[in-house]
């Protein structure tokens, strides 16, 4: 016949020096894993390399950084010349010999230590770039994979040639893709606190005199670390 055991009558049946073992390890787990450092990794999803949208992501990571710089780790992940096709996510094969650098970026977010996500993109003609679409359309194997970035607490960057132009459209855009990961969405932080980092590049290739694009960096930065940072038991 078959037995039902749950956790309680496991416990109960293998006496209190067992639950009370089980407790203990189990405390003991959660301070290692609040004692331990947390990566946020940031992925740029401009098809130019190190420039404003990475420019952006590294402002964002040093405000993220500097919530607790003795816990948190930062790295930039930049999709520019890597080569990441769409079409598996469709379930088209890669072409024989064909580049796939999406497993490398994708072990990179599922790594246990990471805790936040950023992605940042430019807008193009008010949405996001081709790679951050094939690169969001490939994490379709991430939630096929027991929802990999589930509880990862996610934020958005966008990088407009405008002050208004189709920043926030574009967030929601990638926010919609992310929300099918389950992971946590936050925005940027008090006091712009709105959808994610809204930014403008002034067509010099520099964000850092968008002042208010440059606080929703930080406030989105910030955010994220304070948030992954309450899910790991440090409060800051």
């Amino acid at each position: 016949m078959a037995t039902s055991l749950t956790r309680r009558t496991f416990l109960g049946a293998a006496g209190p020096g067992a639950a009370a073992a089980v407790a203990t390890s189990t405390m003991a787990a959660s301070a290692a894993e609040s004692e331990a450092a947390i990566k946020i990794v940031a992925v740029g999803c401009s098809p130019r390399k190190g420039k404003t949208t990475a420019q952006a992501l590294m402002i964002c990571m040093e405000a993220a950084k500097a919530v607790d710089p003795d816990r948190i780790e930062v790295e930039l992940i930049e999709l520019a010349e890597r080569e990441i096709p769409g079409g598996p996510a469709a379930g088209i094969p890669l072409k024989p010999g064909q580049q796939d650098d999406f497993p490398e970026v994708a072990a990179k977010l599922v790594a246990r230590n990471v805790a936040g996500i950023l992605v940042g993109t430019p807008v193009y003609f008010g949405s996001m770039t081709y790679l951050c679409k094939a690169f969001l359309d490939r994490c379709i194997a991430l939630r096929m994979r027991q929802f990999a970035l589930a509880d990862k607490v996610a934020g958005v960057v966008a990088v407009g040639g405008v002050r208004n132009g189709g920043q926030e459209l574009t967030i929601q855009g990638v926010q919609a893709a992310l929300l099918c990961q389950e992971v946590l969405l936050v925005g940027d932080g008090r006091p712009t606190c709105h959808w994610g980092a809204t930014v403008w590049n002034d067509g010099k290739d520099d964000v850092s005199q968008d002042e208010f694009g440059v606080a929703t960096l930080e406030n989105l930065g910030r955010r994220v670390a304070q948030v992954a940072l309450a899910r790991h038991g440090v409060k800051t």
